[in-house]
């Protein structure tokens, strides 16, 4: 983001008023290499193209805010990795990282990773040092500390069913497995801190989260993402949840959220309502069904549709509800932008 994009979206987040309406995505690998018409390996392996890529989207959009911007990631395979997850890689899908637990007991034998030497993590930062004097040329910075969560990595690390199942039957070993997560997580937000001065942001993407109930949710969810987010006392506190958000929502204020990106299967005026108005809304057009449908009236429509229904006192960026999908065209984003335009006269 540049620097007016940045300073607006933090004066947007504390309730600012702006003389445009927001529109903003989340985008990596699902969508860039297509959308530039490369394969999903060579976007990995090749810092040019990585980079090639990662301009083309800021240039091609200008005006849209680019969350986090120039994302240096492999997948869902970063933080497994430091680990010491085995990485499988395709050349057109997206990797995945095998289970590295394989029973409850072999939690306990679980060291946490050196986030200066392990896995891809130094490869992350790398291809960041490597490109930021090019970035701040381009008129932008790198702004924001990433990580999956805490739920999202152990899962990662141990199967989701099996993940699912030890929250409610070995609660303890559960503990003791996120507690080394959000220990790692923390760890690895202060080392990008450290090496990027530029970086005012977090965003922590968690789906997991979505999957459990309200009980479950108070011990295993809440007291590790508030450490998390309050530890890291950043202006901008982004929470990534697009599987089911109804309870997340009730709980953003006490894990010190101020961003929440959603599902589209939730309406904006259905999260506004747990939410409240102090937590700023980043959705929520379906990514997939319509964002990739190729169909430009059916996106006019959807946008159409949802800023009609917005509530009143709604702080909204608005985007899908998720990251960016694989097969969403350039004229499907203007389409979006232009509609947004059309309904506010900017």
């Amino acid at each position: 983001m540049t620097d007016n994009q940045w300073n607006d979206l933090k004066k947007f987040v504390k309730g600012g008023k702006l003389n445009y309406t927001p529109v903003g995505f989340i985008i990596d690998s699902p969508w860039l290499p297509g959308w530039n018409n490369i394969s999903t390996i060579e976007y990995y392996c090749s810092d040019k193209l990585w980079w090639e890529t990662n301009i083309k989207a800021v240039n091609t959009f200008p005006d849209v805010w680019f969350i986090p911007g120039f994302w240096s990631e492999y997948g869902m395979c970063t933080e497994p990795s430091a680990f010491g997850s085995r990485l499988v890689w395709s050349e057109s899908n997206l990797p995945h990282a095998e289970k590295l637990i394989k029973n409850i007991d072999d939690i306990e034998l679980l060291a946490r990773p050196d986030v200066r030497t392990d896995g891809l993590l130094p490869f992350i930062i790398q291809r960041l040092k490597t490109f930021e004097p090019q970035i701040r040329d381009e008129g932008h910075n790198i702004r924001f500390a990433v990580t999956r969560g805490p739920l999202n990595i152990a899962s990662f690390l141990m199967g989701t069913t099996e993940l699912m199942m030890a929250l409610m039957t070995n609660p303890e070993q559960t503990h003791l497995l996120l507690r080394i997560i959000t220990d790692f997580i923390k760890e690895w937000i202060d080392y990008q801190r450290s090496c990027f001065e530029t970086i005012e942001g977090l965003m922590v993407l968690d789906d997991l989260i979505g999957f459990i109930g309200e009980t479950e949710f108070r011990e295993f969810v809440t007291p590790y993402f508030r450490e998390i987010f309050i530890e890291a006392d950043t202006d901008i506190r982004l929470l990534h949840n697009d599987a089911s958000g109804l309870v997340t929502a009730s709980h953003l204020s006490d894990m010190s959220v101020n961003i929440f990106n959603f599902s589209f299967e939730h309406s904006i005026k259905e999260i506004f309502d747990i939410s409240g108005a102090d937590v700023t809304l980043l959705g929520n057009i379906p990514p997939r069904y319509i964002m990739a449908s190729r169909d430009e009236d059916q996106v006019k429509s959807s946008v159409h549709q949802a800023f009609r229904e917005a509530p009143p006192g709604a702080r909204i960026i608005w985007s899908v509800g998720g990251g960016m999908a694989p097969g969403v065209t350039t004229g499907s984003i203007n389409a979006f932008i232009d509609e947004i335009g059309r309904l506010t006269g900017e």
